[in-house]
C-alpha cells in the first residue's frame, strides 16, 4: 500500500495542475497562482514521501515529469497566453506563449537523463518558471497588458533559461551548518527581506533572486 502514496501526491499535482490550467484560460490569475502552488507543494511533498517510505519505482519517475509539464509548464503558459490575449494587439501572438509548456518539456526530458542534475540543476527548475509567472500575473497582471513588449520579452527569456546551459543550486540542505550551505542560506535571508517589503507581491521577485544569485555563484566559480 505505501508504494502508491508518492504516485497519489503526484496526481494531486497533476490535478492541481489541471485546475490551473483551466482558471488561467480563464483569466482567474489568482485561482491559478493558488493552484499552482497547491501543485508546487504536492511536487515536493511526493519526492519527500517517496525518499521517507523507499517507495521509489520507473512508474513514479514518469508520472512525475507528465505531473510537471502540465502544472509547470502548460499553467504557467495558459497565464501567458490569457495575458497575450487580453492584450487584443494580434490575435496571433497569444500563441507565442506556448513556447513555455514546450520548452518545459525539454527541460524535463533533459533532466530525466542528464547525470549532471544529482544535487544541483542545470537551467531554470520548471517548478520555479511556473511560480514566477503565477505571481507575475497575480500581481502586476494589469502593468503587463499595457506593456506588451516586457511579457513578449520575458516569454523569451524564460523559455530560454528553462534550457540553458547554466548552473542552478538546489535549496536542499545538506544539513544546518553555514560552511556547508552558504548560498541556501544567503538565498533565505534575501527572500525574507522581499516578502518583509512585497508581502504576497513577492512570489516572482522571489525568483528573480534565485535566478540573479545563480548566476552570481556561477560566475565567481569559473
Amino acid at each position: 500500500m505505501k508504494k502508491h502514496i508518492p504516485n497519489f501526491i503526484t496526481s494531486l499535482n497533476l490535478f492541481s495542475g489541471c485546475v490551473a490550467v483551466f482558471l488561467a484560460f480563464n483569466g482567474n490569475y489568482q485561482g491559478a497562482f493558488i493552484a499552482i502552488l497547491i501543485a508546487a507543494v504536492f511536487d515536493f511533498l511526493d519526492g519527500f514521501a517517496a525518499r521517507m517510505l523507499k517507495a521509489y519505482s520507473p512508474m513514479g519517475k514518469e508520472l512525475d515529469s507528465l505531473a510537471d509539464v502540465i502544472s509547470f509548464g502548460m499553467a504557467p503558459g495558459a497565464i501567458v497566453f490569457s495575458l497575450l490575449n487580453e492584450t487584443g494587439i494580434n490575435e496571433w501572438l497569444p500563441y507565442l506563449a506556448f513556447l513555455i509548456p514546450v520548452f518545459s518539456g525539454l527541460r524535463l526530458a533533459r533532466f530525466n537523463i542528464d547525470e549532471r542534475q544529482t544535487s544541483s540543476f542545470i537551467g531554470l527548475p520548471t517548478p520555479a518558471n511556473a511560480i514566477f509567472w503565477a505571481g507575475l500575473a497575480f500581481s502586476f497582471s494589469d502593468f503587463l497588458v499595457t506593456n506588451l513588449w516586457i511579457l513578449v520579452v520575458f516569454t523569451l527569456l524564460f523559455s530560454y533559461l528553462l534550457v540553458a546551459e547554466i548552473p542552478m543550486f538546489s535549496l536542499k540542505f545538506k544539513n544546518l551548518a553555514w560552511k556547508d550551505n552558504q548560498i541556501q542560506f544567503l538565498f533565505l535571508f534575501g527572500c525574507a527581506i522581499i516578502l518583509a517589503i512585497f508581502q504576497l507581491n513577492a512570489f516572482a521577485l522571489l525568483i528573480g533572486w534565485y535566478i540573479l544569485l545563480s548566476v552570481i555563484v556561477a560566475i565567481f566559480r569559473k
